[in-house]
């Protein structure tokens, strides 16, 4: 296998990687959950 191809396969999965990820990030249902999560720290302690 050539080091060319060996690049050109890392691209790929990398890309798909990075689709899957935005694609997850951007779920309507995981919503709620992220918000909760990003309000975490301005939350009283008790």
């Amino acid at each position: 296998m050539d080091v060319n191809v060996l690049r050109g396969v890392i691209a790929v999965v990398s890309l798909v990687l990075f689709v899957g990820i935005v694609l997850w990030a951007w779920d309507k249902t995981k919503r709620a959950r992220f918000e909760e999560a990003a309000n975490l720290p301005f939350a009283e302690k008790d």
